[in-house]
């Protein structure tokens, strides 16, 4: 185990692990330090100086995402000289930005509008050229509106360093850089997995998930934690639910296996809930088509079935094959079953391949 270090942060003592950053500890800490180009999945940027610290003994304040943290450190995250040069990032940025947070579709759910109301930004200090490019819906499940790009890097990092597609990176130089796929070609399948890592990240109304686009922002939906059925993994996420609908799939940060990471099934696979030929009630095949039963009913013709299937044929020729789909405990169930109840030890499961 990693020996504690300690440091100072705003007179207080803080006992940290060695190798983490100044940020990491003040966050492990909680003390709140702005971020716009930090995201624990990534590596460190240090790209939006938004995360300036003062260092006592530096002649000048330092990202505390890229800074590791020292033994006898006296770090101060708040003062008026930070408070001042962090308005003034936020007022450079705001100065090419839309303002257009009333119809914004990550209004509430926005950083830079958290911050900029936070540090008082002024929308109108910097006069100069602004973006008037075209919303981009070449993409069946993400729109992404390049005027409210503010080049934090982060979605393209994600891309390259998390699920390494390599669909997306930083083109053009100065006031043009933008994400941009090679040669600005639509995404496919050829060079794209679809999972919305990108707008998992993104911290603007730059990349939104094109389905939920319109059916509510964040302050209209419940959210409703839950596991994904699609396979074993037992990915978290939360359900975005609306009027009794799910209207899309937002990341759990917190969550244990996934860490907010999804892939195209797991965020964007959910029409399935509200389909109309979703079986609500069990079926008996009778002649060519299928008649409408009772549990009871299902049930003990199914157990009926398989008494005279083990009875003339023997136990050996029954078998289990289970789904990831299901949970752990529903798998240790139909293996119990199939073992103790049956008698046979022919079980096997989709994903054991």
């Amino acid at each position: 185990m990693n020996e504690l270090i300690m440091m100072k942060i705003n007179g207080m003592d803080v006992h940290f692990q060695k190798g983490k950053t100044i940020l990491e500890v003040c966050k492990g800490a909680g003390i709140y330090i702005p971020t716009l180009c930090y995201d624990e999945r990534l590596k460190p940027h240090g790209g939006c100086r938004l995360c300036l610290v003062e260092i006592k003994g530096r002649p000048v304040p330092l990202t505390s995402c890229t800074t590791p943290g020292e033994a006898g450190m006296e770090v101060t995250t708040e003062s008026p000289k930070l408070t001042r040069l962090r308005k003034t990032v936020l007022e450079l940025l705001l100065s090419n930005h839309p303002n257009d947070c009333m119809v914004c579709e990550a209004s509430g759910d926005c950083s830079l509008q958290e911050m900029a109301y936070l540090y008082g930004a002024s929308l109108d200090r910097f006069q100069g050229e602004k973006w008037s490019l075209p919303i981009r819906e070449d993409n069946p499940f993400i729109s992404f509106e390049p005027n409210k790009c503010i080049v934090c890097g982060r979605c393209t990092r994600i891309c390259n360093e998390v699920v390494m597609a390599g669909t997306i990176d930083l083109v053009n130089r100065g006031f043009n850089a933008m994400p941009e796929t090679a040669f600005a070609k639509p995404r496919t399948l050829e060079n794209c997995e679809f999972c919305g890592q990108c707008v998992s990240t993104c911290p603007t109304g730059a990349l939104t998930d094109k389905k939920g686009r319109g059916k509510g922002r964040i302050g209209d939906v419940k959210k409703v934690k839950t596991t994904c059925s699609y396979c074993g993994t037992g990915c978290n996420f939360y359900l975005n639910v609306k009027n009794d609908k799910v209207v899309r799939v937002t990341s759990d940060f917190e969550a244990p296996v996934n860490k907010g990471n999804l892939c195209i099934k797991g965020r964007y696979g959910y029409d399935f809930i509200h389909s109309k030929e979703r079986l609500t009630t069990p079926l008996i095949r009778e002649g060519e088509g299928f008649r409408e039963a009772s549990w009871d009913e299902a049930l003990t013709l199914v157990a009926s079935k398989f008494n005279a299937l083990i009875k003339e044929h023997g136990a050996d020729k029954v078998g289990g094959f289970s789904s990831s789909r299901c949970s752990n405990e529903e798998n240790y169930l139909l293996s119990k079953w199939v073992r103790c109840a049956v008698g046979s030890n022919n079980v096997d499961n989709c994903a054991r391949v």
